[in-house]
């Protein structure tokens, strides 16, 4: 089955508003930026996004955060992201901050049909006891905050439950990828797109390299093309287009 999109527009049309997106990228490397601007184009509004940062100031996610696009966001890392804090802060956004390697590992669950697991991370904080400020007023004062979490001991230690995470949609960007959805991520590209391809219902892969079935080897296939419903082959100039988060040269 050729799964390839006509383009980013034809292959986020069908995200309405108040869909929640699993996004890849780790910080602004490997991010899907082709397509969240086609989705901002798009007009979709309500979005709730799961991944593990927001973007920054007018880059990826921070560009549907800056167009007041998303009411919810559960990632990891949010502290390169000025209009994130002033959301968060005024009440305007939720927001749900997750260890990392439990965010990362909720997806993996979601993705493989795995409901919830138990997992040291947060036990004795308020990521197991509850409280965690999840959406402030415009006083500042806490008008919603997390709900306290199952524990239970194992071998004498004490684990807390996290549940899977699944969504509406998934969008992530990959090295290569063919008609059929195979896809290879490269570097650190591949620390969360492929969670979250997994994650997604409907997953809209774009790829730097379209490859033809057969072009990857099985063996390198990071994603199989079953995870993969659109693809987008970016061109020689979206492929290239990769913003560094924080550029340090000498004087």
């Amino acid at each position: 089955m050729d799964k390839v999109s006509t383009s980013a527009a034809h292959a986020v049309a069908a995200i309405p508003d108040g869909a929640s997106l699993a996004v890849g990228g780790f910080g602004l490397s490997g991010i899907p930026d082709t397509l969240i601007r086609a989705l901002h184009e798009h007009g979709a509004t309500g979005l709730r996004v799961v991944s593990n940062n927001c973007g920054t100031d007018g880059h990826g996610l921070g560009i549907l955060l800056k167009a007041g696009r998303l009411s919810r966001v559960t990632g990891s890392y949010v502290g390169e992201n000025k209009e994130f804090a002033r959301q968060y802060l005024s009440g305007e956004l939720e927001v749900e901050l997750v260890p990392q390697g439990t965010l990362a590992e909720r997806l993996r669950a979601g993705g493989s049909g795995i409901p919830a697991f138990f997992t040291p991370a947060g036990v004795g904080t308020q990521v197991a006891n509850g409280g965690l400020p999840w959406r402030y007023r415009p006083d500042g004062q806490v008008h919603t905050a997390s709900p306290a979490k199952e524990t239970r001991a194992f071998d004498g230690s004490a684990y807390v439950l996290e549940h899977g995470i699944t969504t509406d949609f998934a969008l992530v960007r990959a090295w290569r990828g063919d008609r059929h959805g195979n896809l290879v991520f490269r570097k650190a590209a591949a620390n969360f797109n492929p969670l979250a391809a997994m994650a997604g219902r409907v997953t809209i892969a774009e790829v730097e390299e379209l490859c033809e079935p057969g072009d990857i080897d099985a063996d390198a296939v990071h994603v199989p093309g079953i995870f993969v419903q659109h693809v987008v082959a970016l061109t020689a100039g979206q492929a290239a287009a990769k913003t560094i988060e924080k550029r340090t040269v000498r004087a």
